[in-house]
């Protein structure tokens, strides 16, 4: 198995490589993963991803010059969940475009990958065989959009899984207890489709979120850790 190596939409990275599973963390990943900083100029970052992340991993990423600076936790629950106290509709796509744009990149002006999302970007999004408007689920108040959840489901997993992609309240209807029922609106609607486990990915040090996930009987399952090398 090959690294998985791209060049990252936005942010402070030229290159991002990407470690799966269930690739052997040996000589031969070391020589791919030292190419790609080869092919980086003087004063640019590159990125290394490693999914599932072992204590070993940060002996081998440090070997390689890299430092940890960022951990994804996978946390999971079976499905079904309580039902969501809120009404929810699907997204969409042309009219809700918008609006969804301005709420998530208010919502994620702070995250490296979902933050300052594009019409482009939403647009390939949605081209992915994965995209399903009626997994989108939109909350809207007064007349506004004031949260989403939108999900996605991993038919290969074994069992098929259900996962909240991209979950946010805009923030100017932050304090009134929405992280709740617009993550069970997400999994009411995976739950819905048949499937018997749903999952997210959660910064690891964004404590109000983990607190809220814990109280939904969400438990950690995996990490998938981060970590920077600039060329000198």
């Amino acid at each position: 198995m090959t690294l998985t190596v791209s060049r990252p939409h936005q942010g402070e990275f030229a290159w991002s490589v990407t470690i799966a599973p269930d690739m052997a963390r040996g000589e031969a990943a070391a020589d791919q993963i030292q190419q790609v900083i080869a092919g980086a100029e003087t004063g640019e970052s590159v990125q290394l991803w490693i999914e599932q992340a072992a204590d070993h991993d940060d002996a081998f990423a440090a070997d390689l010059g890299f430092q940890p600076y960022r951990d994804l936790w996978r946390m999971q629950r079976p499905l079904p969940a309580p039902r969501a106290t809120i009404t929810t509709r699907a997204f969409v796509p042309g009219p809700d475009d918008e609006e969804f744009l301005a709420v998530n990149n208010r919502a994620f002006h702070w995250h490296p990958e979902q933050g300052g999302l594009t019409a482009a970007d939403l647009a390939e999004r949605m081209a992915e065989s994965w995209f399903d408007a009626e997994g989108f689920r939109l909350y809207e108040q007064d007349g506004r959009l004031a949260g989403f959840c939108w999900t996605k489901v991993h038919p290969d997993e074994t069992p098929p899984s259900g996962e909240i992609y991209a979950i946010a309240v805009d923030p100017d209807f932050h304090g009134q207890g929405l992280g709740k029922p617009m993550t069970l609106a997400g999994l009411d609607h995976l739950a819905d489709q048949g499937l018997t486990v749903g999952f997210l990915y959660v910064e690891s040090d964004n404590d109000p979120a983990v607190a809220t996930y814990h109280r939904l009987r969400f438990d950690h399952r995996s990490t998938n850790r981060a970590y920077r090398h600039t060329v000198e």
